[in-house]
């Protein structure tokens, strides 16, 4: 077993040391808390059969706590919508924060395990920024992470990852994340 006291993620130590070294060249940081870094990553899994059967929500909410390392939180409809059948505090989805080891042990999984396991893939859209250095992506299958055990899924479910970071610019949030070897394809 590993002692946490001396385990730090791999991305953890080379951000601290290469990848701050090369964004402060780049961008001509006078002050090292000018570097931007990764501040969390959010994962959201909206369930839409959660109309129809809501223990789907449970099964979502656990397959979501195995890829993350942690527990999911259950999201509640806030308003009834009568069109599509939703109820006021009905559960609709799950979602996780991730912050500090977790998160980059997740971006290390997502990045070299998760993304090269999905279908005719090309790399991430590179514009897919907010203009405040936060980027966003979706994936179509979470049984591309190797936590889920691809016999016991009933339902292939699609999942939000938000990356957010303390970049003041989309410009410098991307090259963030390209030195973490973000596959962009543009």
């Amino acid at each position: 077993m590993l002692d946490a006291a001396k385990y730090t993620p791999r991305l953890r130590a080379q951000f601290s040391e290469q990848i701050k070294a090369a964004l402060k060249e780049e961008f001509g940081y006078k002050n090292d808390m000018q570097i931007p870094r990764l501040d969390k990553i959010v994962l959201n899994m909206g369930i839409g059969e959660a109309v129809k059967d809501t223990k789907k929500v449970k099964q979502g909410a656990e397959e979501l706590s195995l890829i993350a390392g942690q527990k999911a939180v259950i999201t509640k409809a806030k308003n009834s919508i009568a069109g599509f059948r939703v109820r006021e505090e009905m559960p609709l989805g799950a979602k996780v924060t991730l912050r500090g080891d977790r998160m980059y042990e997740f971006l290390d999984r997502l990045i070299n395990i998760a993304l090269p396991r999905v279908r005719d893939f090309r790399g991430v859209k590179g514009s897919s920024f907010d203009g405040r250095g936060n980027y966003a992506m979706g994936l179509k299958e979470h049984i591309v992470f190797p936590e889920i055990n691809f016999d016991k899924v009933d339902e292939v479910l699609g999942m939000d990852i938000i990356i957010c970071t303390t970049a003041k610019t989309d410009a410098e949030a991307k090259s963030l994340l390209k030195h973490f070897n973000m596959p962009f394809n543009s």
